[in-house]
């Protein structure tokens, strides 16, 4: 059964969303720290089915007008609302949508057990990519380093050399293993090869230490056809 429509409470909504949505670029700021209001809002329209008024299909519908370039964040701020009731609206203002969104993935993962001041703490003194990496850590049990995105512009003839070279690298060391490693292995290849011609040491041409027997001794592990079109 659909709900019945306070019409005066959601036109006032819907007033509030278009409202903070609307403001320009400059504002960008002022409405991120309203984040905690608009989800609010968000989760109020999907229970009241005030989407209703515009004539539109579903909730989705809604956001899709409100949200063009990604509902994605308007999902989030809904979640920020739902799942964050344990910590005050003025509070979660000040660490940010951002990082809002990484509590949220603890929240869920500790349920009633969440333990929301200290995670709050953490999320007030570090810097957004640490406080990324100790959710990661907590979520995996396992310790991550920092990492960054490096863009390459190659030629189109140059793909089927990259390609083939970062496959044979992943049959050499494992497919588990990501093609960030696996560049990596390639390039300290390289280095070492270039200090046995040159008579230096893998140190001294900036080659970080590995272990080249599991690099190398795991080519035996290559399949014959592999091997064969090399």
């Amino acid at each position: 059964m659909s709900p019945e429509i306070n019409r005066r409470r959601a036109l006032v909504v819907l007033g509030k969303i278009d409202e903070i949505l609307s403001w320009e670029q400059a504002k960008e700021h002022e409405r991120d720290e309203r984040f905690v209001e608009l989800g609010e809002y968000l989760c109020e329209v999907r229970a009241g089915q005030y989407w209703r008024l515009e004539n539109l299909k579903s909730f989705d519908e809604f956001l899709e007008k409100r949200f063009p370039e990604s509902r994605r964040k308007a999902y989030y701020l809904m979640a920020i609302h739902e799942h964050l009731t344990r910590i005050p609206k003025r509070q979660l203002r000040e660490v940010g949508w951002s990082k809002a969104t990484e509590l949220i993935k603890v929240a869920r993962r500790d349920g009633a057990e969440f333990d929301c001041a200290t995670w709050l703490h953490k999320a007030k003194e570090l810097p957004k990519e640490d406080f990324k990496r100790a959710v990661e850590c907590h979520l995996t049990g396992k310790e991550t380093e920092p990492w960054e995105i490096i863009y390459f512009k190659l030629y189109k003839s140059q793909l089927p050399v990259v390609e083939r070279a970062l496959e044979t690298a992943a049959l050499m060391l494992g497919s588990d293993k990501s093609r960030g490693y696996s560049l990596e292995m390639i390039c300290a290849d390289f280095l070492a090869g270039a200090a046995l011609e040159t008579g230096g040491s893998e140190q001294s041409i900036g080659c970080p230490t590995i272990n080249r027997d599991s690099f190398a001794g795991s080519e035996q592990r290559v399949p014959t056809e592999k091997r064969q079109d090399e």
